[in-house]
């Protein structure tokens, strides 16, 4: 089995997870904190929504530098209701399955992908390992995130990978 093939199944399986988690996020608290260093809800929100188009950018850019000099360009994008949020994730996940399905094994295997923070090199891996790492890994690691925030707003928190406390074994 292809590398690539592997990659589209597991985002298929996670985009389960984030679908249902996105449903419930509260609409009209964006800027909700459970903390003062915490990242707002809508921010970490819109970050779960995307993060599958960041395919896009392991698999065709050499690098990013998430610190650039001048500072960062990209300014995510709004969302007021449920229904953008989740047509902002459909699209992403939409983006991503298309780059997977065009590039190779041979391009993930053997050509490098390099974070940067401020032109210092954070990391350089294959690019298979960087879509693992900075885009399946982390997809689910602010998936979790989100989920602590849905119970802090009093809304269930869905069953991802077994039951959760608000929806058993189904």
């Amino acid at each position: 089995m292809k590398i690539t093939e592997l990659l589209l199944a597991e985002l298929d399986r996670e985009a389960i997870g984030i679908r249902k988690t996105l449903e419930r996020v509260p609409e009209g608290k964006n800027d909700w904190k459970p903390h003062e260093k915490s990242m707002p809800l809508g921010y970490l929100a819109t970050i779960v929504a995307t993060i599958p188009s960041w395919l896009d950018m392991v698999v065709n850019l050499d690098e990013l530098d998430i610190n650039p000099p001048g500072g960062s360009k990209f300014r995510p994008p709004d969302w007021k209701t449920r229904q953008d949020l989740i047509h902002q994730f459909e699209a992403s996940l939409k983006k991503g399955r298309e780059v997977l399905q065009k590039t190779n094994d041979d391009h993930l295997f053997n050509t490098k992908w390099r974070l940067l923070a401020a032109g210092k090199l954070m990391s350089e891996q294959p690019r298979y390992e960087a879509i693992r790492d900075g885009v399946l890994n982390h997809m689910a690691h602010h998936r979790g995130q989100l989920t602590v925030y849905l119970r802090l707003n009093e809304e269930k928190v869905p069953a991802i990978y077994g039951p959760s406390a608000d929806e058993g074994r189904g």
